[in-house]
C-alpha cells in the first residue's frame, strides 16, 4: 500500500471526498423524492457524512486508489475501483446499521445500495473522464495489457509508441515518457505526455508504477541503461529495451517484436563503436563474397550483415551441417535472400577448396573458421595448429590463384603477447596474412581485425555464466582480478566489414575497446538483472585454467599504435615478417602434424612466436576507403 503522501495524490484524495458526500447527499435526493423524512434526517447531519466519508478514504486508500494517476487508468484500475467502492460502502453500511445515531432510525437498504451504485458511477466515471480529457489520444480510453513507461522521447521511443497505439497485438499502453531533455518535460508526442528526466525516474515511478519501463534509446551506453536499471529494480518494476543501434540494424524490423529483456550486454558501459556499413560496404555490393566459419557466432552474422548490403551472392562454408543448415535456412527463408550457397566443407581441404573457388569465383573472403577455446586447444595443440595455422596459409593460397581481391582474416586479442596454444597460432596467422599481403607479386588485398571476447558468442563467459544462475548456481569465477575486452557480436561484424573496406595491405586493426571489464563484476551484474542476489546464487572462485592469462591486451611489444580512418579503430604498425623464415617454419610445422608428434607441435610454436624473424621494415601504412 501507498499513503498519499504528495499534492497531486491530496488533491485526488479531496476530489474523492467531495464525490463521496455528493453521492451521500443525492442518494437521499433521489430515493425520497426531495423530501427526506424527519426520521432519516439526522443521517444527513455533517457528523455521519464525516464518518460515512472517513470509512470510505480508509477503504480506498488501502485499495490502492491512488497509487497512480487518474490519466492512466486501466481496465484493471476499473475492477479495482468496484471492489473499493463496494468495500467501503459495505463497511459504512454495516458501521452505520450497527452503531445508529442515539435514538434514530437505522440506514435504510435501499438507501445503501443507492449510494453504491452512485458512489461507483461517480468514482469510475471521473476517473474515465480524466484519462479522456487530459491525456489519452483518440481510441485509448482503457489501458489494453500492460502498461509501459517508455525512456527516450527519440525517434525509436515516438516509433514505439505509435507501434503500440497501432498494434493492440502487443499488449501494452504506453502511459508516459521519460527524457534526458528538460525542455521536452509537459510535452505530448502522440497523446502521450513527457513526465520528467532520468534523473528524475525514481520519483516517476513512484508516482505513477507503470507494470513496465521500456528502454527506447538504441545509441545509449550501458552505464545510462545500468542506471535506469538499477533505478527500475529499486522499485520492483521490471524493465525491458530495445536493443542497440547494431542489432537494430542487422534485426527484424519490426521493433515491437524486438523488445527484450534488458541483458549484461546493454550495461556493461562501454559505448558501441558505429560503423556506417552503407558507405564503407561498396567493396562487397554486387560481388560474391565467401565466409568460412559461417555458422558460428562471428560467421553467422557476417553472413546477416552481408545479405543486408547488396552482395550478389554468399558463399557459406563450414565444416558443422547443423550450424551450416540454420544459418542457410535463416538467410534464405527469413531474411529472404536466397542467393545464399551452403558448402559443408573444411576451409583446410585444399582440394575442395579449390573446387569451390572454381565453382564459384568469390572476390571477397572472410575467414571466420577458427578453433577458438583456449582449454580445448592447449589438450589439443595437433588440431589446433592444423585448423587455425595451416587451414588459413591453404586459404591465402588458394585466393591468391584465384585472384580474390580482398581476404580478410578474424583475429583475437589473445594474438597479442601470446601465452596460450590458441593465442600463439592466431599470431601466425596475422604473420601469414602479413606475408602473402607483402609479396610484390600478389595482388589480393589481406588484412586481419583483431578485437576481445564476443558477448554471447558459443561458450562464451556470458551463456556459461547464464545456464548457472539458472541452476542456482554456484557461478563459477577463475580468480577475482580477471578481465576481459568485450563487444557484442553485430558490433564486432561490423568492425569485419569495416576494415575490408580500408584496404590496407597486411595490416592487423584493432579496435579501441575501452576498459576492460572485470569477470567478477560481469558475473554480479548478471546475478542481480536476473532477479536475485548473491545470496541466492553464490559465486566461488576455481582459479585460472591452463593457458589463462589474468589479464589480455590489445597490443604485442614492439607494435605501434596507428590512427586509421575509422576514430574507433587503430592500426597495429610492426617491423615486417621475414617471408621465407615464416614459409620454412611452416613447412616445419605442417609436417610434425602431419606425423603426430604433439610435444615438437608445442616446442615449434612457441618458439615460432617467443623469436620471430623481421626484416626490420615496417608494414606498409596504407588506408584507404574504395
Amino acid at each position: 500500500m501507498r499513503l498519499p503522501v504528495n499534492r497531486h495524490r491530496v488533491w485526488q484524495l479531496v476530489f474523492d471526498a467531495v464525490l463521496i458526500v455528493g453521492a451521500w447527499r443525492l442518494t437521499f435526493f433521489l430515493r425520497f423524492d426531495k423530501a427526506t423524512p424527519v426520521f432519516y434526517r439526522h443521517l444527513l447531519d455533517w457528523q455521519v457524512v464525516a464518518v460515512v466519508v472517513a470509512i470510505k478514504l480508509t477503504i480506498f486508500v488501502l485499495f490502492g486508489f491512488y497509487n497512480r494517476w487518474w490519466r492512466y487508468v486501466s481496465t484493471r484500475d476499473m475492477w479495482g475501483a468496484a471492489r473499493g467502492v463496494t468495500a467501503a460502502s459495505a463497511v459504512a453500511y454495516l458501521v452505520l446499521y450497527a452503531f445508529p445515531p442515539a435514538n434514530t432510525s437505522r440506514l435504510p437498504r435501499g438507501v445503501a445500495a443507492l449510494d453504491f451504485l452512485l458512489l461507483l458511477a461517480f468514482v469510475a466515471g471521473t476517473r474515465l473522464l480524466a484519462r479522456t480529457l487530459i491525456e489519452r489520444p483518440p481510441g485509448a480510453l482503457v489501458a489494453h495489457g500492460k502498461e509501459v513507461l517508455i525512456v527516450g522521447a527519440g525517434d525509436a521511443g515516438q516509433l514505439m509508441v505509435r507501434e503500440m497505439q497501432r498494434n493492440r497485438q502487443l499488449h501494452y499502453t504506453p502511459i508516459g515518457f521519460v527524457d534526458d531533455d528538460p525542455r521536452k518535460r509537459g510535452d505530448r508526442i502522440h497523446g502521450v505526455r513527457v513526465l520528467g528526466t532520468t534523473d528524475e525516474l525514481p520519483h516517476v515511478l513512484r508516482d505513477n508504477r507503470p507494470d513496465e519501463v521500456l528502454i527506447a534509446i538504441p545509441s545509449a551506453p550501458g552505464s545510462v541503461r545500468q542506471r535506469i536499471v538499477e533505478a527500475c529494480r529499486a522499485e520492483k518494476v521490471p524493465v525491458k529495451t530495445l536493443p542497440g543501434l547494431h542489432e537494430l540494424i542487422s534485426g527484424d524490423l519490426n521493433l515491437g517484436r524486438q523488445i527484450r529483456p534488458v541483458q549484461v550486454e546493454d550495461v556493461l558501459g562501454r559505448q558501441q563503436v558505429e560503423v556506417d556499413l552503407e558507405l564503407v560496404a561498396t567493396y562487397v555490393k554486387e560481388k560474391t563474397v565467401l565466409v568460412t566459419g559461417a555458422g558460428g557466432s562471428i560467421g553467422s552474422e557476417l553472413c546477416r550483415q552481408l545479405a543486408r548490403l547488396g552482395v550478389a551472392r554468399l558463399v557459406l562454408v563450414d565444416k558443422g551441417e547443423s550450424a551450416l543448415f540454420e544459418i542457410e535456412r535463416e538467410l534464405v527463408e527469413e531474411r529472404e535472400f536466397p542467393a545464399a550457397i551452403p558448402v559443408l566443407a573444411n576451409s583446410g581441404d585444399r582440394a575442395k577448396m579449390r573446387q569451390v573457388f572454381e565453382r564459384y569465383r568469390p572476390q571477397v573472403l572472410f575467414h571466420a573458421a577458427a578453433y577458438k577455446h583456449v582449454g580445448m586447444l592447449e589438450a589439443n595443440p595437433l588440431q589446433a595448429v592444423a585448423n587455425n595455422v595451416l587451414a588459413t596459409r591453404t586459404l591465402a593460397e588458394v585466393a591468391v590463384d584465384f585472384g580474390v581481391e580482398r581476404f580478410v582474416l578474424v583475429s583475437t586479442d589473445k594474438a597479442a603477447d601470446p601465452k596460450n596454444i590458441m593465442g600463439q597460432s592466431k599470431a601466425v596467422c596475422e604473420w601469414i596474412v602479413e606475408s602473402f599481403a607483402l609479396h610484390p607479386e600478389v595482388e589480393t588485398r589481406f588484412v586481419a581485425v583483431r578485437f576481445g571476447n564476443v558477448l554471447g558468442s558459443s561458450g562464451s563467459v556470458i551463456p556459461i555464466f547464464r545456464k548457472q544462475i539458472e541452476r542456482g548456481g554456484p557461478v563459477r569465477v577463475t580468480t577475482p582480478e580477471m578481465t576481459r575486452f568485450f563487444m557484442t557480436i553485430p558490433e564486432s561484424a561490423s568492425l569485419v566489414v569495416q576494415a575490408g573496406a580500408m584496404g590496407g595491405r597486411g595490416q592487423v586493426y584493432v579496435l579501441d575497446m575501452g576498459e576492460p571489464v572485470r569477470i567478477l563484476d560481469l558475473a554480479k551484474q548478471m546475478i542481480r538483472l536476473s532477479g536475485r542476489n548473491e545470496a541466492d546464487v553464490p559465486i566461488v572462485f576455481t582459479g585460472a585454467r591452463a593457458g589463462e592469462k589474468v589479464h589480455e591486451v590489445l597490443w604485442n611489444e614492439g607494435e605501434t599504435v596507428g590512427p586509421t580512418s575509422h576514430p574507433k579503430i587503430m592500426r597495429a604498425a610492426r617491423p615486417q615478417i621475414d617471408p621465407s623464415w615464416l614459409e620454412d617454419a611452416l613447412v616445419e610445422l605442417e609436417r610434425l602434424v602431419e606425423e603426430g608428434d604433439t610435444l615438437a607441435v608445442v616446442a615449434k610454436l612457441r618458439s615460432m612466436v617467443a623469436e620471430p624473424v623481421r626484416t626490420g621494415r615496417e608494414a606498409m601504412l596504407e588506408d584507404t576507403l574504395h
